[in-house]
């Protein structure tokens, strides 16, 4: 990638770029962790927020709807809703392998660590926001998950026979945590006596980023689509570049029914009109 210049032009233009709150879940020495440790907030600077454990999450996470949308956007209580925005007046946060990079002071492992660092000075320094740097910290987390995954394997604890733990009480509430490839997922379970789940409140990955994946394709659009250029399916291509990097599972966000997610673009003039539609 970096031998290309065209596409690390691209990547260091302003086209896919937005300047929101990061979040992610650290381990005690504030190095990425995927499983276990507290949830980081960072800034525009990359100045720390808060932090927080899995059952506090209400007391700093928000979700306002729109009745156009299916999805939530989340937003720090903090800071508050103001609308599709950022900067720091708005409440917006980014949770992806580019949020995780951003909130952590490095990696748990050794080679994931050389990745991280040689990430870092390309973009000269953090936090990191041109957006499709994003596939390069999934890179350097698959690193990491891969020398992670062997010192797990040698652990003798994690080899032992001793592979369950009977339940010696009904529990009646529960908050779970963990970073999944799109960014932290929450799971809120509440239960009846009889251990059956009464209520559930689930913030995937997807939800997450739902507000800054529309920033980054309105702002995606609006710097690609220029007067006397061709609009063809090279537009779409593009926009639809700000819109994949978060890796978007709109079927566990959503629970919409018909089982498929049509993409189109419309292109509109001054007075409203129709000028070109493209799709799939």
């Amino acid at each position: 990638m970096l031998k290309n210049k065209a596409y690390l032009d691209l990547i260091l233009s302003d086209v896919y770029e937005l300047d929101t709150y990061y979040i992610g879940t650290v381990d005690a020495k504030c190095r990425v962790n995927f499983y276990d440790g507290e949830h980081r907030v960072v800034d525009q600077q990359g100045r720390e927020v808060l932090r927080y454990k899995d059952a506090d999450y209400l007391s700093h996470i928000a979700e306002h709807t729109e009745k156009w949308s299916y999805l939530k956007f989340p937003f720090l209580k903090k800071v508050g809703w103001k609308g599709l925005t950022d900067g720091a007046a708005s409440g917006l946060y980014q949770a992806s392998p580019l949020s995780r990079l951003n909130v952590a002071d490095g990696m748990a492992t050794p080679r994931a660590q050389e990745a991280y660092e040689r990430y870092c000075k390309t973009f000269g320094g953090k936090p990191v926001k041109k957006l499709l740097a994003t596939h390069w910290a999934r890179l350097v987390e698959l690193l990491y998950a891969a020398e992670r995954l062997l010192e797990l394997a040698q652990d003798k604890e994690v080899a032992s026979p001793e592979i369950r733990t009977l339940p010696t009480a009904t529990p009646d509430e529960g908050v779970g945590i963990v970073e999944a490839p799109r960014g932290i997922l929450t799971h809120h379970f509440k239960t009846d006596a009889q251990g059956l789940v009464t209520r559930a409140n689930l913030v995937v990955g997807t939800t997450n980023n739902h507000g800054p994946i529309a920033m980054a394709i309105k702002r995606a659009a609006q710097k690609v689509i220029r007067p006397g250029h061709e609009v063809g399916q090279g537009l779409l291509n593009q926009v639809e570049m700000a819109f994949r990097l978060f890796d978007p599972c709109f079927s566990c966000a959503t629970h919409s029914l018909p089982g498929k997610m049509p993409l189109s673009v419309e292109v509109r003039d001054a007075a409203g009109a129709t000028v070109w539609r493209g799709g799939r």
